[in-house]
Parts: C-alpha cells; structure tokens; sequence
C-alpha cells in the first residue's frame, strides 16, 4: 500500500515470521537484540529451531534498515514484514526470546519448514466469499485459528470459532469438529498468518483435503483488499490493542483479558 511520507504516523509497525531452521537461536538472539537496540527499536522478536516471529516499531528508516539487516541472512532473505502505522510507540521495550517455538501448538510433527500448507491470496478469498463457493463450485468456509477474545474484536461474517483460549487448544478441538468441516474448502486465518499455517497443516495432516491458509493473515487481506466479508477490527499484541481495516489503531475494539498482555503471536 503506497502512502506518501507526509501522509504517515511516525511509527512504522512491522510483523514476519518465517518458519526456516534455526539452530544457532543463542548467538542470533544477541546479534538481533544488539541491533535492535542500536536502532532504538522496540517490540518482541521470537527464536526457535523451528524460525523466528517479530514484532518492532520505531522510526521507518530504522526499522526498514534492520529488515534490511534480517534479510541480509540467506535463511531469512525473503522474510516479508506487514506493515501499519501509528502516532505513538506502541512497545514499552526491546524483547528478543529463544523459545521451543515461535507460536505453540505442542504438536511436534507439524514442521512448516518441512513445507507448507497451501495459501491463498487475499484477493482469491474476497472472490470465493463473493461468489459464495471455490473455483470447483465447493461451499467456502472460513476457519478463525485465535483465542476467543481476538475474535471478539473482529472476524470474517459467519467464521467458525471453536473459542480456544490458546492455540495449544486447537488440535483437539480440531479432532471434536472435523467432521464439521469434510466436503468443503476450509480456509484458516489468523492475524498474520503464523498461527493458520500450522493450523492449515495440521488439518491436511489429519485427513482434511481442501485446506489453505490465508496468506498474511487478517493484516493481509485488510492491505490488499476493500476488507468486505470481514467485521469489526484485528487484535493487536502491542499497546494499540486493535487497528482498523485502515490498518489505524482502534483500542476501544478490544478489551483483552489480563493474560493477553504477553509476548505477540502472529
């Protein structure tokens, strides 16, 4: 989304992940929080074997020259940040963690480094939601991966929402409600695209054939199209709580609970 420098907040926000090896978490992390911190940035990054999943906001020259930095790593040279902006800092500090993983489902043998589930480019979604079906004329259904008080601050009309408290919940609610979803394109999101990846791979895994995830997630689908079929706003893991389908931030949305003032998920 082209915006001139005038027309901008002054905090660029990013978010990435990217699920690629990582085994030398301990080293990277120092690396990455030194220049981090030498930029003035702040927000959360998470490491693990399995990759890395971050969050940063300060100025846009900054930030765009630590991703320029990130990609500087051939394991990471086509990590692709998601970009919004606000008027005032959004992260209270600079956090760079090694976790088991970058966003737990404690489900060992989903590995997306390993490959992905199918996606589906925002604009493909908004088509299938308009016409009501999938180009091979089967009923789409939208899959909601996140807790229950992210989807109470917006979602796709007529989502299904399981309302998990934590993802770790989802394949066993997964395993009570597939039956729910044979036959029909099923298409999972999240807020930018982490959590519906392993999701989208986990139901191929357990005998679902028609599953993609939404690539980029919500935050996509609000930056490449006019957001129809989507309600409400995203759910935020910083101090905007939400933003708008302008990708603006709108706190009254969301009211989370105390717990959801944790480290982001994507």
């Amino acid at each position: 989304m082209a915006r001139k420098i005038g027309d901008m907040n002054p905090v660029l926000n990013i978010s990435a992940y990217k699920f690629v090896p990582l085994p030398d978490t301990a080293a990277l992390r120092e690396t990455l929080l030194a220049r981090a911190q030498a930029l003035q940035l702040k927000g959360t990054i998470l490491l693990a074997e399995e990759g890395i999943n971050l969050f940063l906001a300060g100025p846009a020259d900054a930030v765009r020259g630590f991703v320029a930095q990130l990609q500087g790593d051939p394991r990471l040279a086509d990590v692709a940040p998601k970009e919004s902006w606000s008027e005032t800092q959004p992260f209270k500090k600079m956090l760079v963690k090694v976790k088991g993983e970058i966003i737990r489902m404690n489900h060992p043998t989903i590995r997306p480094a390993e490959g992905r589930a199918p996606a589906v480019a925002p604009a493909t979604v908004k088509r299938w939601l308009d016409q009501g079906h999938d180009d091979a004329g089967r009923p789409v259904v939208t899959l909601d991966t996140r807790n229950d008080f992210e989807v109470d601050a917006g979602t796709f009309e007529g989502a299904i929402d399981w309302r998990i408290t934590k993802f770790t919940e989802f394949p066993q609610a997964l395993r009570t409600h597939k039956a729910d979803l044979q036959g029909k394109t099923v298409v999972s999101f999240c807020t930018g695209g982490i959590r519906c990846e392993k999701a989208a791979i986990l139901m191929r895994e357990e005998g679902l054939e028609h599953v993609y995830q939404l690539e980029g997630g919500i935050l996509k689908y609000f930056e490449e199209t006019d957001a129809a079929h989507y309600q409400g706003g995203c759910f935020v893991f910083d101090e905007r709580r939400a933003v708008d389908v302008a990708l603006k931030a709108t706190p009254e949305l969301a009211s989370p609970p105390v717990s959801a003032a944790s480290p982001p998920a994507a």
